[in-house]
């Protein structure tokens, strides 16, 4: 029971911390918008942004195939060097909070309506801050009101009960591997075996919980589209699992530090038995005693 209690607790950690993070880490907006800010500096993400906001720009202007050649290099310098500006990292962490807020409402809401972000707001702060930075005919930047779709109302139920389940597991998982662990060690005839058992399986947890990061981080990049720019969403996908990475090595730090102190006390308390002085069994010579009969006493009595 106690080995099974203790394989049971192994297995369920590095799910219970996949668990937890989905449902505690990505759902809060706050930690969200913050985990995404510095994304607005990388280059690879601001790359993506000239090129798709460029592109955009391009379909919308009406310049003969002429002039598309001359303009469309300038147009996407142009977005470009604002994507290096404090106006672009406005606009990025008000469209990252303004979908956020769609997304978990949404999810936590019953209407079957599709999921749409108003961008006026991100438009709006983008208006004011170029003004405030005296940028020419920044004023007259209109600001429309445009949803755009962020998810299908067909997938919200299916969204829906997972993230129901993610909220349920990301508390109860990890309960349960620490309940499992705690019964697991104080079942043990051996205490100090059960306790290096426990911690090689955090360890393990750890080291699968990172693999599993890896590989799946592969496997998004290998499913997108060929027209969604990888390095971009490779560096999405980084800042999102940045604290699983983290608490992927943590786990392997403790478990590994624990292991390794059980072991050192049990080898630390055979060592004094082992130095001791040796009873080798000689008497005392002053504790000798004489207690043969004479020859006096073996002889027969006539």
């Amino acid at each position: 029971m106690s080995a099974l209690l203790i394989t049971l607790s192994g297995l369920l950690l590095p799910f219970g911390a996949l668990s937890a993070w989905a449902a505690y880490g990505l759902a809060d907006t706050g930690q969200y918008v913050t985990t995404m800010a510095p994304l607005a500096e990388d280059p690879d993400v601001r790359d993506a942004v000239a090129d798709t906001v460029g592109d955009g720009i391009m379909r919308e202007v009406d310049v003969g195939p002429p002039m598309q050649g001359t303009v469309a290099p300038f147009v996407h310098e142009a977005v470009r060097s604002f994507t290096q500006t404090r106006a672009f990292r406005l606009a990025w962490d008000a469209g990252n909070r303004a979908t956020h807020d769609a997304v978990l409402r949404a999810l936590q809401d019953e209407r079957e309506e599709a999921v749409t972000v108003d961008l006026a707001p991100v438009t709006a702060q983008v208006r004011d801050q170029l003004a405030h930075d005296h940028v020419p005919l920044a004023a007259r930047i209109p600001v429309q009101h445009t949803a755009v779709a962020v998810l299908p109302a067909a997938e919200l139920d299916r969204l829906r009960k997972g993230f129901h389940v993610l909220e349920v597991a990301g508390f109860w998982l990890p309960v349960a591997a620490v309940v499992f662990a705690a019964g697991g060690i104080a079942l043990a005839v051996r205490r100090r075996r059960a306790v290096t058992a426990t911690a090689l399986g955090t360890a393990l947890g750890g080291a699968l919980l990172g693999l599993a990061l890896s590989a799946g981080r592969a496997l998004t990049l290998a499913g997108l589209p060929s027209d969604v720019p990888h390095p971009a969403a490779a560096a999405v996908y980084d800042a999102l699992t940045a604290t699983l990475r983290t608490v992927s090595w943590l786990l392997l730090a403790l478990g590994l530090t624990v292991a390794l102190l059980a072991w050192l006390s049990r080898y630390a308390r055979r060592r004094p038995a082992a130095l001791r002085e040796p009873d080798t069994g000689t008497a005392d010579p002053g504790s000798l005693r004489t207690d043969t009969p004479s020859s006096d006493q073996n002889m027969p009595v006539t």
